[in-house]
């Protein structure tokens, strides 16, 4: 059962499932994205943990923010924790809220005990060419245009080409992925791309003394597979391929997801 709220004054879309007493596991999505992706690991997880998803600005049922600069959005996700009275939080991020993740153990490392990074790419050279459809839908001339006029059935097409393996995507993953604006999602994957410009994951995570566990598929068609090695020049760095899955592993291996997710909340390895 979900338990949803939302924190004040910050207009955060926050969903809650598992006993609030246990220990607390936030998770965070991927650009343009919503805590929905995140459902087909939900209940595994939230038997051992107070599992705590948000909607980053503007996306899902979040409203938009005046800026989406990726510290700045580390810093209202920091203001969400605050307001439940966590610290030392296991923090799980997928795509691009890697980035948001890292600002936040950067930022406020009082807030992050462990961290897990699934499909992160480390470094703007990491990154495959986009998508044919994708390059269209956020160009202009015909993106501002042709981002009304989005119909289910490619949203779906979307989702289903980043993965390998066949994917349920509920209605609710499509209703969070109709919501962003053209202009938010433009502002949104700018910010992510000049962050990781500036420094790299690896590097930012570097001297931070984080455990980090990072996860990619071995088959993901965003981001270079071979790339997640560029996180072994973290200390004490895990990282796990797995094989025959693409961009999105909470939905294509949910199971082999939730275990190595809770195997490394549980002893940081």
């Amino acid at each position: 059962m979900h338990d949803y709220d939302v924190a004040r004054p910050l207009g955060m879309h926050v969903v809650h499932d598992g006993a609030r007493e246990a220990p607390p596991l936030l998770l965070i999505h991927g650009s343009g994205a919503s805590s929905g992706f995140w459902a087909p690991v939900v209940p595994a997880l939230a038997g051992h943990h107070h599992v705590i998803r948000v909607d980053l600005p503007g996306c899902g049922q979040s409203p938009p923010a005046p800026s989406y600069d990726v510290p700045a959005q580390a810093n209202r996700v920091a203001a969400v924790l605050d307001g439940l009275g966590l610290r030392a939080v296991a923090v799980g991020a997928h795509s691009s809220g890697g980035y948001v993740a890292t600002a936040l153990a950067e930022q406020r490392p009082d807030l992050v005990r462990s961290l897990t990074l699934i499909s992160t790419g480390p470094s703007p050279r990491a990154l495959f060419p986009e998508p044919v459809l994708l390059r269209v839908l956020l160009a202009p001339p015909l993106g501002p245009l042709l981002w009304p006029r989005r119909s289910d059935a490619m949203l779906r097409k979307g989702i289903s080409a980043t993965c390998v393996r066949p994917v349920d995507i509920p209605d609710d993953v499509i209703a969070g992925l109709r919501r962003i604006t053209y202009r938010t999602l433009r502002s949104v994957l700018r910010h992510n791309g000049a962050y990781i410009a500036d420094r790299s994951v690896p590097e930012r995570l570097a001297g931070l003394r984080v455990p980090l566990l990072v996860i990619f598929g071995a088959a993901d068609p965003r981001w270079k597979p071979s790339s997640a090695h560029d996180y072994e020049a973290v200390p004490d760095a895990r990282v796990e391929l797995l094989p025959g899955v693409g961009h999105v592993p909470m939905m294509e291996a949910p199971e082999t997801t939730s275990d190595l997710l809770l195997g490394f909340t549980a002893t940081g390895r």
